[in-house]
Formats: C-alpha cells, sequence, structure tokens
C-alpha cells in the first residue's frame, strides 16, 4: 500500500531537521564528541528539581488552567519587567507553552492565512521556515552578512517587503551566529514595522546568554512596538531546563486568546511538574539576583573566548559571538561545502557540527559548533577540527 494519498505534499517536500541528522550520527558512534544539539551540559540546578520532586510527593499531578499556573505567569511577569523593562498582564497577556517552540507555533498559526508571508533573517533557527509552511504561510528568507555583524539592517528589510507581507521574525540573540541586535539597530527597524504594518515574533529565548558587558534589549520594550510585538522566551537555555519543556509567549491579549484556543484544543496545558519547576527558578533567581543564570553564563563565556581563539589560530574567519552558545566559523579555506565538511568531520574525525547551509542558503561556507559541553570535551573536538582543517588547506 502507498500512504502519498494520505500525506500532505508541503509538509512532506519539508526536509528533516540537518542538526538532528548529524547529532543521531553521531550517537551511534563510539567516541564522538558532538557540538552539534544546542543544549546545555549543565544539570538543572537541584532546587529547581527539588521543587518538582517535593510536588509530586505531596500528589500534586493535576492539570493546570490552559493558559498556564497563575504563579507562573506572575513570576513571568515580574521577571520580564525586572529583567528586560517589560510590562505585561499575567492574566490575559501571558500563555505557558510546550516550550518556546510550541509558542512559535502558535503565533504563526494564530496570524497566517494561507499565502501570507514572513520574513525570516538567515542564517537561524531551523524550525522558523518549515513551522511557517505548517501554517499555510510563505517563509521568505533575508539573508544577513557576516561583514554586517549578522545583524538585521533597515534596507535589508524593506527590500523584501511585499503587500503579502504580514510578520517578521526577530531571532535574537541569534542561533547559529550568535549575533545580537543592539538598541540602536532594533530601533532603526521600528518605523519599518509600524509603516508597513507588520507584526514582530521576537524569538527572545539566549535573552540572558549576551556577553562581553553587552545587554539584551526586547523589541517590545521600544516605543510604540508593545502592541506590534509578540515576546517569546523559556527555561531551556538559560536555566538548563531543555527537558522540562516550559516556554511561554507574551503580547496583545486578542492575540493570546487566540492562540490559547489552539493551546487548549491540541495540547490542554504544559506538564505541571514543569511548570512548579520555572516557577521556583524565577521566584529564587529574582531572590538570589540570579545566580544560578550567571554562574553558567560566565561558563559559556569562557568557552566562547576559548571556541573563538581555537578557530582563528586554525586558520579560519570566526565571527565573535556576542550572544547564545555558537560559534559560526568560515570553512572558506578547505574549499568544501558546508555539508562535505561536517559529514567528513564526523567520519573522519568523530566530530559532530552542523552545516551552515542547515540554517538557510547564506549559511552555506559556514559550520555552526555548540560550546555549551565540557571544556574537556571541548578541548579534544578542536584538537580533532585542527587536524582536519589542516588535511585539507587547499595548497
Amino acid at each position: 500500500m502507498t500512504y502519498d494519498r494520505f500525506l500532505n505534499p508541503c509538509i512532506v517536500a519539508v526536509p528533516p531537521s540537518g542538526i538532528r541528522r548529524f547529532f543521531d550520527m553521531a550517537s551511534l558512534m563510539k567516541d564522538a564528541i558532538s557540538l552539534g544539539v544546542g543544549e546545555p551540559d549543565f544539570k538543572t540546578p537541584f532546587h529547581i528539581r527539588d521543587a518538582a520532586i517535593n510536588s509530586l510527593v505531596d500528589g500534586d499531578t493535576q492539570y493546570t488552567a490552559n493558559r498556564g499556573m497563575p504563579e507562573l505567569r506572575a513570576e513571568i511577569a515580574a521577571y520580564l519587567a525586572d529583567r528586560f523593562s517589560l510590562r505585561y498582564r499575567p492574566e490575559d497577556q501571558i500563555l505557558v507553552t510546550i516550550g518556546a517552540s510550541e509558542a512559535i507555533d502558535l503565533a504563526l498559526r494564530a496570524m497566517l492565512s494561507p499565502g501570507d508571508e514572513v520574513l525570516v533573517p538567515e542564517p537561524s533557527y531551523v524550525s522558523y521556515a518549515p513551522g511557517v509552511i505548517f501554517a499555510g504561510g510563505v517563509p521568505v528568507g533575508i539573508p544577513t552578512r557576516e561583514e554586517q555583524d549578522f545583524r538585521l539592517r533597515p534596507e535589508d528589510l524593506l527590500s523584501v517587503i511585499t503587500p503579502r507581507t504580514k510578520v517578521l521574525i526577530l531571532p535574537y540573540p541569534n542561533n547559529p551566529t550568535g549575533a545580537i541586535m543592539e538598541k540602536q539597530d532594533l530601533e532603526a527597524l521600528t518605523g519599518i514595522v509600524k509603516d508597513r504594518d507588520l507584526m514582530v515574533i521576537s524569538d527572545e529565548i539566549y535573552a540572558e546568554l549576551v556577553y562581553d558587558g553587552k545587554r539584551h534589549v526586547s523589541f517590545a520594550a521600544l516605543p510604540g512596538m508593545e502592541e506590534r510585538t509578540l515576546t517569546i522566551n523559556g527555561f531551556s537555555k538559560s536555566f538548563a531546563m531543555t527537558g522540562w519543556r516550559v516556554g511561554y509567549i507574551c503580547g496583545a491579549p486578542e492575540l493570546i486568546s487566540v492562540m490559547n484556543k489552539i493551546h487548549q484544543y491540541s495540547i490542554m496545558c504544559a506538564p505541571r511538574q514543569g511548570q512548579i519547576a520555572a516557577a521556583e527558578a524565577l521566584r529564587a533567581g529574582r531572590e538570589n539576583g540570579y545566580e544560578d543564570v550567571i554562574r553558567m553564563r560566565d561558563s559559556y563565556d569562557r568557552r566562547r573566548r576559548l571556541m573563538v581563539s581555537a578557530f582563528r589560530r586554525m586558520g579560519l574567519h570566526c565571527f565573535e559571538p556576542y550572544g547564545a552558545f555558537y560559534v559560526f566559523p568560515s570553512i572558506s579555506p578547505t574549499g568544501l561545502s558546508s555539508e562535505e565538511f561536517c559529514s567528513r568531520l564526523l567520519k573522519e574525525k568523530k566530530v559532530a557540527a552542523v552545516p551552515g547551509n542547515a540554517f538557510g542558503p547564506s549559511g552555506e561556507g559556514f559550520i555552526r559548533c555548540c560550546y555549551a559541553t565540557a571544556l574537556d570535551k571541548l578541548n579534544i573536538a578542536l584538537e580533532r577540527i585542527a587536524e582536519f582543517v589542516s588535511e585539507n588547506a587547499r595548497r
């Protein structure tokens, strides 16, 4: 029996994740080191785990409100106000989701009609374009360039807007490049967003992971942009809570209520223990100055500097990332494509990286390496990559 008649051709045509493919290959190889998946190597801090454990012991295992536990939404509101000068009402402007990934999906499905265009700066997270397609929209890539620090420029944004354009995704701090948008960069976009009547999905999952004395600026905090912005964040990266699957989306009540409608029919609510753990993460963070987040960020910063220096010593130009936990070096001196470089690196040296073209066509000629892994493994991986680059440098 064939199943072609029963499958949606638009979804069938979407390729599998380039990130997971190399991770899965590495997981089957003995002594392979993966720099592929963006997952902290830290354990979730014990006081956060303890809160969830205690709730289980107490039999606290029921559904929560569709929008999320009121106490968690209150903590999220307090956190966003404290850290990023954002003001959202817990009762009708915050929706707790299954990670930031569900938040992205809900935002797209709630806003898009068939044929609506969504602007996606590239290189960027692999799920944006497929998510747009799954929601019936049309993703439109906006190439960003290393020579402009991979930032979205006003002229590049204007060049792709059409009468069908409805949404702009702002993926900063950026996965895979580590690029950030500073306040003046974001301010340069606000007039275009307003004049062209766009909504903005601001994915700020790496907001706490910004280095070298810089500070993340939320697009919704800029004058006139709160009503035009859906702010997405979560606990996976900054709080080392990837497996807990808790994120959230904030915005105008009119938008959140429609997203909640999709959420309640398809998901019902995020897992209760995850929500309890997330509330503890924010409550304790507010009381102790977010010491867990700062400790992990400082460790990432040391690894960041190690990785950038190592790639530059190999003769590979490496843009300095000021956010997230990835480096995105150019592999042009080898003459290999991103796909060939990563395939051979894994096969010959047992190091998994992700080809840059997995993040859009403008990522060709680069590779993404995640430095959220132990220092001893990073050092071994860098030695193996250096050997590979030396063996494949164009003469």
